[in-house]
């Protein structure tokens, strides 16, 4: 266990420090929260510190929350959520940055299925997005797989494997709008925990970045 943790915050670390004086590079720190409130009903509640750099240049900060009802009792779960997220943003490849905020709102659709070692999540959103000056809807597609790897199925104590790709599509103009490519490991501590490393590319159309995660799930 203390090997897994000092490799995790290792790589993490020498990932990062090559990186720390560029913004073509970042970090983001991300905390997921479920808590079951009722037989079928949950809340959910997150915080996402974004940074161009290692630490210290902040991207984004994002706060997002909402509540859930399952469909059946572990499966089909749909969900209305807010979100408010803070943003500073380089201009035209300057060092000068522009800050301005966005209020969310979202309905989302997620299945799940598993078969061992494997669990596959699919997450449908659709968000209507209120900027200072503008209006915006998006729909966006989650496709993830979990690989258990030291055991048969995703138990305690398990490292695993992570794996995702989300597309962002826009109903006017320019239709696509990013995609997010992530892979990495995740170790689950207990029912409660678990921890994910890994690295993420944001594709837009017409640049790119990569991004180290450090992400905590609780599940309450």
């Amino acid at each position: 266990m203390k090997k897994y943790i000092f490799s995790v915050f290792s790589l993490w670390w020498l990932l990062n420090s090559g990186y720390t004086q560029s913004t073509d590079y970042g970090n983001w720190f991300i905390y997921f929260g479920d808590v079951k409130t009722h037989q079928r009903w949950n809340w959910h509640h997150e915080i996402q510190y974004r940074n161009f750099k290692l630490i210290g240049d902040i991207d984004q900060i994002l706060l997002r929350t909402g509540v859930g009802y399952n469909l059946t009792e572990n499966n089909h779960n749909i969900h209305l959520g807010y979100g408010f997220i803070y943003n500073e943003t380089y201009q035209n490849n300057s060092d000068s940055k522009v800050s301005f905020s966005e209020n969310r709102i979202y309905q989302q659709f997620i299945t799940h299925q598993s078969s061992g070692r494997f669990y596959w999540q699919h997450r449908y959103r659709f968000e209507q997005r209120f900027l200072s000056n503008d209006f915006k809807l998006r729909w966006r597609y989650f496709l993830s797989l979990n690989v258990a790897l030291n055991h048969r199925e995703m138990i305690n104590n398990t490292l695993y494997l992570s794996m995702y790709n989300e597309i962002f599509i826009q109903p006017e103009g320019q239709y696509f709008d990013r995609n997010r490519l992530y892979g990495g490991l995740g170790y689950r501590w207990n029912n409660v925990c678990r921890t994910e490393l890994a690295w993420m590319k944001q594709s837009l159309h017409n640049s790119s970045r990569s991004q180290m995660n450090l992400i905590l799930f609780l599940q309450l």
